[in-house]
């Protein structure tokens, strides 16, 4: 047995774009002690332990970028570290968090690596780790460990923790159209977008969501009366306020009738085809419990139907189906129940599941109808009788391609009339292929902020693209959400160009907010005197729904402990690479090390935006390789770098003398006379060259970048003044 233990000395969250990926990660520090000299291969037995363990690590490529890849390496021997990385992402796969990402690398101590692992849920992930390095220890020892258990404890925690799957389909076909996504609470409320540029969604409400058009759904006689009053046909129907009245009710409109609350939910509390004075008087108390009043509405025969209308169309429609059994003179109509419906692998109890499990104890609906059946839950159906044990739910069966187009029409009309930008629309109808007046089918009810699990996991059928659909109502075609983000790194004047940069983009028009290490602004208001080079302090200029631009100062600290703020910039800054001898905890001794960090701010710029690069420092300009869009190189027109890059027809912005010039190779220059602005405000060459380079990738003219050089000393300097007194009154 090997005595000594894996040691994890440190867990942390990376929550933005990182030296490791842009994803938000985890990164775990691994002492694995002397097991630095037992790799895999010299342990007897351990491949096939593993492999016994966790089944699924034979599709894990890894570096040999084939299936079977990573358990090639454990054959030919690989390291605790990089194993207990494998085991993470598959942990969190089968507990149905889905990852591919991880890497592992060492560090100048032997023994100690560095291992990263993607996780969408930071409590998922450690608790990932956690498990894995035991379940990894096991292995090694051939100790017993209980795999399933700890699979149904992360499953638990993601179905707690993670958005819900509503959520995440929209969230991830936002993700697709590269359009950002920030979860705002420990809920299912994200917005997509920054800035003036973000939408917000809660499940499948949206900021365009009436609160008003919400409170119509909910009230059933309100709604029909609206629909009806626009041509939509909908079931008669009387709100009562007793059992007799609800008698009284059903005599009028005709018998089968439905009892069900006013503004109940989710099928809850309905009884349905209802023929007798007892049924509907048992069924008014059913249904108070479930909402604040009681409807009697005429029963529309045939099957129910979800349409899902988004921004006044279809886009998806399941039906439902009635539930049998069939008797075999042995069973319990529970145990047929059982045995025929809810063996079915589609149904169980979560939402990973199409169907749900058909309970019939606790069901009054269901014992009305086996009732009415003469059997009861306990009896035993002779052999071959069917049983009729659900008429509707389960409305999962996807049939979008063969809805009639007037039926589609008339759902939009009804989310129109409604108000609802997106709705779920109850329809009962026998065949939703021809018109529903030729079938006398109608609609039952509107619902807000509808479910989209039943056209995500069909039950049968293909999906539907339904969270697109969301996404292209929020986002019109071309939009991404995004507001235009300049992020600054480095040591040297890194502050200071932050400040004139957002200067001079809020001079142009822009409403801009500022993360740096002098505080937090919103346009020329400091709203925190704290340094915020922070995360958090960057999310707070995310979620401001004022701002047209924003710019953020970071460091190679803040990428290695939090990560940036951000997914991807318009502009990507580095002033310098140093100050390895400030990040000795982290393992990193040299200008390399920095260089990997500070590399992030350069691999996040988009691919229409532009890497900013100091042409005098060669290991910045190294960076200029990496960047997807653009490049402007800022200097001395000696500096190697800057020329070759104009001789190559790239843009460039160097001192001449007192005036900044901006070039495009060696056709078009322009020049911005900044001496006297430059003495008063103490600004250092580099600075201003950064800042004028920033403003003007944003495509803000040269006159206007002069006219914000001519005031800004005096603006800063005044509002400095303001806000110490303001701090001294306080």
């Amino acid at each position: 047995m090997i005595t000594n233990d894996i040691k994890l000395l440190r867990v942390t969250h990376l929550r933005g774009p990182n030296i490791w990926t842009y994803r938000p990660a985890l990164e775990a520090w691994v002492d694995i002690g002397a097991l630095e000299d037992s790799p895999s291969n010299t342990i007897p037995g351990f491949y096939d332990r593993l492999l016994t363990a966790l089944p699924g690590l034979a599709e894990h490529r890894c570096g040999v970028y084939e299936r079977g890849g990573f358990m090639q390496r454990v054959q030919e021997g690989t390291w605790p570290a990089h194993i207990l990385e494998h085991i993470v992402i598959e942990l969190q796969n089968l507990a149905g968090m889905q990852t591919g990402f991880g890497q592992t690398r060492g560090t100048p101590v032997r023994g100690l690596y560095k291992m990263a692992v993607r996780a969408r849920d930071e409590r998922v992930g450690r608790a990932a780790i956690a498990y894995g390095r035991d379940l990894l220890m096991s292995v090694i020892n051939d100790q017993a460990f209980d795999v399933k258990a700890v699979i149904a404890e992360l499953t638990d925690l993601v179905e707690t923790h993670c958005l819900g799957p509503s959520t995440a389909c929209i969230v991830n076909a936002a993700t697709a159209r590269r359009i950002p996504s920030m979860r705002l609470n420990e809920g299912n409320l994200v917005q997509l977008g920054h800035g003036k540029r973000q939408r917000r969604i809660w499940t499948a409400e949206t900021d365009e969501t009436s609160a008003i058009a919400e409170s119509i759904s909910s009230d059933k006689d309100l709604t029909k009366m609206l629909l009806s009053a626009c041509g939509v046909p909908v079931p008669e129907g009387i709100v009562v306020s007793s059992p007799e009245e609800a008698w009284d009710a059903a005599q009028d409109i005709g018998l089968p009738v439905v009892v069900k609350p006013t503004d109940g939910n989710h099928g809850r509390g309905i009884s349905i085809e209802l023929t007798t004075q007892a049924e509907v008087e048992a069924a008014f108390p059913f249904a108070l419990r479930h909402g604040s009043g009681v409807i009697v509405e005429r029963f529309i025969p045939g099957n129910e139907h979800r349409l899902l209308v988004v921004a006044g169309k279809v886009v998806a429609a399941s039906r439902g189906e009635s539930a049998w059994v069939t008797g075999n003179g042995v069973d319990t109509v529970y145990d047929l129940v059982e045995d025929q419906i809810n063996s079915d692998p589609r149904r169980g109890t979560t939402e990973e599941f199409p169907l749900n499990e058909v309970g019939i104890v606790n069901s009054p609906s269901i014992r009305q109808d086996l009732t009415r059946q003469g059997l009861e839950p306990d009896s035993i159906p002779e052999n071959g009788r069917r049983v009729l044990i659900q008429r509707n739910g389960n409305v999962a069966f996807e049939c979008t391609d063969v809805l009639h187009p007037e039926v589609a029409s008339t759902a939009g009309l009804a989310a129109r009339v409604v108000g609802l930008d997106i709705a779920g629309i109850d329809v009962v109808a026998q065949d939703i292929s021809r018109p529903l007046a030729e079938q006398g089918g109608a609609i039952v009810e509107v619902n807000a902020g509808p479910g989209l699990l039943m056209h995500l996991k069909p039950a049968s059928g293909t999906a539907q693209p339904v969270g697109d659909a969301i996404v292209r109502h929020l986002f019109s075609d071309g939009e991404s959400g995004r507001i235009q983000i300049v992020g600054i790194s480095g040591r040297e004047g890194a502050t200071e160009t932050a400040l004139l940069a957002h200067w001079l983009i809020g001079f142009s028009g822009l409403n801009t907010g500022l993360a740096c290490d002098k505080g937090l602004y919103l346009g020329n208001r400091r709203v925190d005197s704290r340094s915020s080079k922070s995360f958090d302090a960057g999310q707070r200029l995310l979620i401001n729904r004022s701002l047209d631009a924003a710019v953020f100062e970071t460091d190679a600290r803040g990428i290695l402990s939090e990560g940036l703020p951000y997914d991807r910039c318009t502009i990507g800054v580095v002033m310098d690479v140093g100050g390895a001898d400030e990040l000795g905890e982290f393992y990193m001794h040299t200008d390399d090390d920095v260089y990997r960090v500070l590399r992030t701010q350069v691999d996040v710029v988009l691919d229409d935006g532009t890497a900013v690069l100091n042409a005098a420092d060669p290991q910045v300009v190294e960076m200029a390789a990496l960047c997807d869009g653009n490049v402007i190189f800022f200097g001395a027109l000696s500096d190697i770098a800057l020329a070759d890059h104009l001789k190559g027809g790239g843009r460039a912005v160097y001192l001449d003398g007192s005036q900044v010039v901006m070039s495009t190779g060696d056709s078009t220059t322009q020049h911005i006379s900044i001496g006297e602005s430059m003495s008063r405000g103490n600004w250092q060459a580099n600075q201003v060259l950064a800042a004028v380079a920033i403003a003007w990738a944003l495509d803000i003219s040269a006159e206007l970048i002069s006219a914000g050089l001519e005031n800004v000393a005096v603006d800063l300097s005044s509002r400095q003044i303001l806000e110490t007194q303001q701090l001294e009154d306080n």
